[in-house]
């Protein structure tokens, strides 16, 4: 390596010059007659007693390919004093050249796939390919010269081998050294602790694609360059994320971009002038990114529908009522996986040829609706069509929609918070062999069984999103002293997506739990939050990364089925991180003193009552204690006593017209044979069907030995339910309106001209049988 400082008048900083100067060579990809004939009889043995010396008779019709092979070999670090790796030089030329005559090409012309036949895809292959006569440490030579003569990087395609010791030899030790332990630190502040040996092969190789050993040449252009380089696929890729965070962290570069700055797929199959439109539409929006690309990916399947069934149609200007008309038809008989672009993971989770849910049906007519309303205010087309009642969802399908919240059953949901309390480093998940520290694991398992949080806004939570009260005073948080009892844990939660951010109490163990992880937390880099656009410390973050949203799903809720020995679904579905949000709701909600729906509310965060009702859900058997304790049955049917005279029955006497059961009205007995049908029931005008008790034939009855009491349900009208639950105003309406009603014998009250007396009937235990 070559090291120089700028010139005088710029910003001095080391710069690194390639010890092999390309443009100094003839790089003509045919070999001339005289260098086809040297090498056919070119020989290892002849090249390790001559070497690369230009002096020896039969290498100087080759100069043109020994002089950069030599050169290169003296810019190669590490050789001078070690006569052993010299003479792998050597063959590593040696094979170089024998293979220019085998190809009949200079090396200048190879491909990447003739370096990569003469170097292998492993040290004992390229051994066996010359039959033992030269061994492997030459390998990593000849993997030298390819990337200093042939600007080889195709490392995806060699399989193993030691990116270090290449860089080494390229750059020298000092340069790589420092540039490794550079980022090593900043990854190890940020809580990395992956093997100082993968994180150097990373490092380095990023240091060879980029062709310099400096850090400050790992510009943002060159990161992005980089980063779609095949040799960075796969695990490369996934650790070149912290590697460009500490590049950006040291001032050289940006920090990585977003998956939305990345841009969204290229729309196939789509009509040119509506996939226009759609982007337009795309780059207008003020709605999220998130919501943005899911309207876009249900517009270009449109587009797929226009082209497939409606070809003259190619623009969002042609639509008609009845275009409308066609859309909403097809919707509503559309299945899973129709005009989609990819479907290959609807068909690994079996989904695919599936009517489409009423949500996702309604979900299809919203997105154009919106789309169309946009471009009408935005007067990018001609208004043809309301698009709110073309476009409206059949009553059909609003029907089959409301809410439903998936509720976790309370005997899973206690398994899961046991699990969720007693987490050990054993239980830990690991992605890659690598795994977050436990007290993350254990706060952000808590927050999500105490908080009832969206994923988003657990994934979003802030350093220092912890504070407690007592009496209505904060409680210093470095005051040292042990927390009251009854102190009070707030939890402040972030922006989301519908609403401002608000404090909401939580229970005391989630707040324990995040200020056990922000104790042992390593400092983090400022991360940027797309949502609100602002730079903030997140809580749930190591090595430089937020802890994903889809993290809960993924990993820790498997993790507590696992320990908890319970299914990852139930009959209602899989177990997600929003079904806790419904599950803690409903519970609050069904608790003995349970919060009301405009508390539960301000709870969850909601603007309105109408979206908590998505969440909350009374349990069958919190109804089923409403319902009894309303009385419905009580309500609406009273019972009455009646006396069976059983001498009446046996002797005939009932058969030949007689009494035979007697109605106790209280004041009296009523022989009507059908009382549940008499108007007058509950004010009894005495007709010839009433016997009073105080008379002697009342009391003769009474006296009876053979007389069997039993209850009649009596079902009650409007009028005569007032009059039980309303008093004396509403009893006095009933005897005035039944007046001048006939009685069960003929006349009427007034005819009568005895004064009714009400019967309130009794509210006693519905049974059938003996009264006593």
């Amino acid at each position: 390596m070559t090291t120089q400082p700028r010139t005088a008048g710029t910003t001095s900083r080391p710069t690194w010059t390639s010890p092999v100067d390309l443009a100094r060579y003839d790089r003509r990809g045919l070999l001339t007659e005289a260098e086809a004939e040297a090498l056919l009889t070119l020989s290892i043995d002849q090249l390790r007693r001559d070497g690369l010396s230009l002096d020896a008779a039969s290498l100087q019709p080759l100069a043109r390919l020994v002089r950069p092979l030599a050169d290169a070999r003296t810019g190669l670090h590490g050789l001078r004093d070690d006569r052993h790796q010299q003479r792998f030089a050597r063959d590593a030329a040696g094979v170089v050249l024998i293979r220019c005559g085998e190809l009949r090409r200079a090396f200048w012309g190879w491909s990447a796939g003739d370096w990569v036949d003469v170097i292998r895809t492993s040290s004992a292959d390229f051994r066996r390919s010359w039959g033992g006569q030269i061994g492997p440490n030459a390998r990593p030579f000849v993997l030298a010269y390819a990337y200093l003569l042939g600007e080889f990087t195709a490392f995806d395609r060699l399989g193993g081998f030691q990116r270090p010791a290449l860089a080494s030899r390229v750059f020298g030790a000092g340069p790589v050294d420092e540039a490794v332990r550079r980022i090593c630190t900043v990854l190890a502040d940020w809580g990395y602790r992956r093997g100082a040996g993968k994180l150097a092969a990373v490092i380095c190789q990023t240091l060879l694609l980029n062709r310099s050993p400096l850090l400050e040449d790992l510009s943002t252009e060159a990161l992005a360059t980089l980063r779609v380089h095949p040799a960075m696929g796969g695990q490369w890729g996934k650790d070149f994320y912290g590697l460009q965070r500490a590049i950006a962290a040291l001032g050289h570069a940006h920090p990585p971009p977003s998956r939305h700055e990345a841009g969204p797929a290229a729309m196939e199959g789509v009509p040119a002038a509506w996939a226009a439109s759609v982007e337009h539409w795309y780059a207008t929006s003020t709605l999220t990114p998130k919501i943005r690309s899911g309207y876009r990916s249900v517009l270009a399947k449109i587009g797929r529908w226009l082209a497939a069934e409606h070809a003259e149609i190619t623009e969002p200007g042609q639509w008609t009522r009845q275009t409308c008309a066609s859309w909403v038809a097809a919707v509503d008989r559309m299945t899973v996986g129709d005009f989609s672009q990819w479907t290959h993971g609807m068909r690994s989770q079996n989904r695919l040829g599936k009517p489409l849910t009423p949500q996702s049906k309604s979900g299809y007519l919203k997105v154009p609706r919106a789309f169309f309303r946009d471009l009408h205010e935005w007067e990018v087309i001609p208004r043809r069509f309301d698009p709110a009642h073309a476009l409206r969802t059949p009553r059909s399908v609003r029907a089959l929609m409301g809410p439903d919240p998936r509720v976790i059953a309370d005997d899973i949901w206690a398994k899961l918070l046991w699990a969720g309390l007693n987490v050990e480093p054993e239980d830990l998940p690991t992605t890659d062999g690598r795994t977050y520290p436990v007290e993350l694991i254990r706060a952000i398992t808590l927050t999500w069984l105490f908080a009832g949080q969206r994923s988003d806004e657990i994934a979003r939570l802030r350093v220092g999103c912890i504070r407690w009260q007592h009496d209505g005073q904060p409680i210093p948080g470095d005051s040292g002293e042990v927390l009251a009892r009854d102190a009070v844990c707030l939890l402040d939660v972030p922006t989301h997506k519908t609403g401002t951010a608000f404090t909401k109490p939580v229970d005391p163990l989630l707040g324990q739990a995040i200020k056990a992880w922000q104790a042992v937390r390593p400092a983090q880099p400022p991360m940027l939050d797309r949502k609100t656009n602002e730079y903030a410390d997140f809580l749930f973050a190591h090595r430089a990364r937020r802890v994903a949203k889809h993290y809960i799903n993924t990993a820790i809720i498997p993790m507590l089925c696992r320990k908890a020995g319970v299914p990852n679904s139930d009959v209602r579905g899989n177990i997600t991180s929003h079904r806790a949000r419904s599950t803690i709701a409903s519970q609050l909600y069904n608790a003995k003193e349970p919060m009301t729906l405009f508390e539960l509310q301000e709870w969850l965060g909601h603007r309105t009552p109408e979206a908590t009702t998505h969440y909350a859900k009374l349990t069958p058997n919190t109804l089923a204690r409403a319902y009894n304790d309303a009385g419905y049955f009580a309500r609406n049917v009273r019972t009455i006593e009646v006396l069976v005279d059983r001498d009446a029955v046996t002797s005939g006497a009932a058969a030949a017209g007689e009494p035979w059961q007697y109605y106790d009205l209280g004041h009296g007995l009523c022989t009507y044979t059908f009382f549940e049908q008499c108007q007058h029931r509950m004010a009894c005008a005495r007709c010839d069907f009433y016997t009073p008790k105080e008379s002697s034939k009342g009391q003769l009855l009474e006296a009876k030995n053979n007389l069997q009491r039993m209850l009649a349900n009596i079902p009650l009208t409007d009028d005569e339910r007032a009059a039980v639950d309303d008093g004396q105003t509403a009893l006095d309406q009933l005897l005035e309106r039944l007046t001048d009603v006939p009685t069960p014998a003929g006349p009427t009250p007034r005819q009568i001209g005895i004064p009714a007396t009400a019967t309130l009937l009794p509210v006693v235990e519905v049974r059938h049988g003996p009264a006593r």
